[in-house]
C-alpha cells in the first residue's frame, strides 16, 4: 500500500542493508547497469550520456567518478556523519599517491621506489594516509567547525611544498612522475598474473585496458559502500552522529569525542588515500599542483550536493560534479551545431538567447 509508513516487526529488518523490496530492485538494476556500462551492448550504447560524450571519452569520466566516489565517501564519513568540516581532504589523497608510487613504483635516476605488487602498494597507500590522519587528529578535535575547516587549509599547502622538495619520491615539479601501472603480480616478476591496464584476455573475455580499470575500480568503490554503510550502522556511526548533533551532550552521555573523531579521521584519510593512489595510476602522471586546495573543495561540493551523511548523497553528488562540466561542455558545443545549421533545437536556443 503506497503512502503507508514504513514499519518494522525486528531489529533485524530494521537494520538490514536494504530494508524494502523497491530499494532491494533499484539496488540489483542499478548494480547491473554499473557492470554492464564499459561492454559495448546496444541497451548500454542507448543511454544518453553514452551517445551524447562519445565512445573515447565517457569510459574515462566514469572511472574519474567511481574513484572518487571513494574519496567522497572517506570525506561523507567525517564531514557528513561526524560533523568535522575539513577542508584537507586533496592532502589525504596526496599521501596516498605518494605513498604508493614510493611503494610500487621504479627507481630511477633521482626517484626511488621499490617496485612492490599491487596488493602491499595500494592498502599500504591507504594505510600511510590514515597514519597521517591520525597523527592530525589530535590537534584538530581542539578545534570545531569553520576553525577545523581552515586549520586544515594549511595542510593542503604543507603537502604541496613537501611534493616539491622532494622530487625523488613526486618527481618533476611540472610533469610529476610514472605511478605504477595496475597489475597483479605474486612479488617483482616481470610478467604480472593480470594485467587490469593492458588489453587482453580475462575472466573469459576479451576486454580492453580501460573497461578492466573501470571494473576493478567499481569493486574497490562496492567495497567501500559495504564498510561506509556498516560503519553507519553500527555502534561507531551513532557515536559518530551524537558528535555531530551536540559534542557536549555527547560527552555527558559516556562518548569518548577524542576516540571517536580519531577513529573518523583515520578511516576518511584511508579511503582518501586508497582513492589518491588509484586516480595517481589510472592518469599515469600528475603534478604536485593536482592535490591542491580547489581538490578538496570539490569534495565539500560533492557531500553538500548529493546530501552529506548519506551513502546514496555521496555517490549521486560524485558523478553530478565529475560529469557536469563534460555535458556541459559538450552540450555548448552541440547547440553551436545546431544553432549554425538551423535545426529545431537551434532556433529554441537562438530564441532564448535573444530573449535573454
Amino acid at each position: 500500500m503506497w503512502g503507508r509508513p514504513n514499519l518494522h516487526t525486528s531489529y533485524r529488518s530494521e537494520t538490514s542493508l536494504l530494508p524494502t523490496w523497491t530499494q532491494r530492485v533499484a539496488m540489483g538494476i542499478f548494480v547491473a547497469v554499473m557492470v554492464l556500462l564499459p561492454f559495448n551492448l546496444p541497451v548500454i550504447n542507448q543511454l544518453p550520456f553514452v551517445r551524447f560524450l562519445g565512445d573515447q571519452d565517457w569510459l574515462r569520466i566514469v572511472t574519474q567518478a567511481v574513484i572518487f566516489g571513494i574519496a567522497a565517501l572517506g570525506i561523507n564519513l567525517l564531514t557528513g556523519v561526524a560533523g568535522q568540516v575539513s577542508l584537507g581532504h586533496a592532502f589525504f589523497m596526496g599521501v596516498g599517491a605518494y605513498s604508493a608510487v614510493y611503494l610500487g613504483g621504479s627507481p630511477g635516476s633521482g626517484t626511488w621506489g621499490h617496485e612492490l605488487p599491487i596488493w602491499i602498494w595500494l592498502p599500504g597507500a591507504g594505510l600511510c594516509a590514515a597514519l597521517v590522519g591520525m597523527i592530525v587528529a589530535p590537534a584538530a578535535v581542539r578545534v570545531r567547525g569553520l576553525y577545523l575547516g581552515i586549520a586544515t587549509v594549511g595542510l593542503v599547502f604543507i603537502g604541496i611544498h613537501l611534493s616539491r622538495i622532494f622530487p625523488e619520491i613526486s618527481g618533476p615539479s611540472e610533469t610529476g612522475r610514472s605511478w605504477p601501472s595496475l597489475d597483479l603480480r605474486l612479488w617483482k616478476e616481470e610478467t604480472p598474473l593480470v594485467s587490469f591496464s593492458d588489453d587482453g584476455h580475462w575472466l573469459w573475455f576479451d576486454i580492453s585496458g580501460a573497461q578492466k580499470t573501470y571494473l576493478v575500480c567499481l569493486l574497490l568503490l562496492a567495497l567501500t559502500v559495504l564498510v561506509s554503510k556498516n560503519i553507519i550502522r553500527s555502534r561507531t556511526g551513532r557515536a559518530l552522529q551524537a558528535i555531530r548533533d551536540r559534542d557536549i551532550a555527547a560527552e555527558v552521555m559516556g562518548v569518548p569525542e577524542t576516540k571517536y573523531k580519531l577513529i573518523a579521521f583515520g578511516v576518511s584519510s584511508f579511503l582518501a588515500g586508497i582513492a589518491g593512489a588509484l586516480f595517481a595510476s589510472f592518469i599515469g602522471r600528475l603534478p604536485p599542483e593536482t592535490w591542491d586546495l580547489l581538490l578538496s573543495v570539490e569534495f565539500i561540493a560533492i557531500i553538500l550536493i548529493g546530501g552529506a551523511g548519506t551513502v546514496a548523497g555521496a555517490l549521486m553528488g560524485t558523478f553530478f560534479v565529475v560529469m557536469m562540466p563534460r555535458f556541459m561542455e559538450e552540450l555548448a558545443g552541440w547547440m553551436s551545431e545546431q544553432s549554425e545549421s538551423g535545426g529545431p533545437a537551434g532556433k529554441f536556443w537562438d530564441g532564448v538567447v535573444s530573449r535573454g
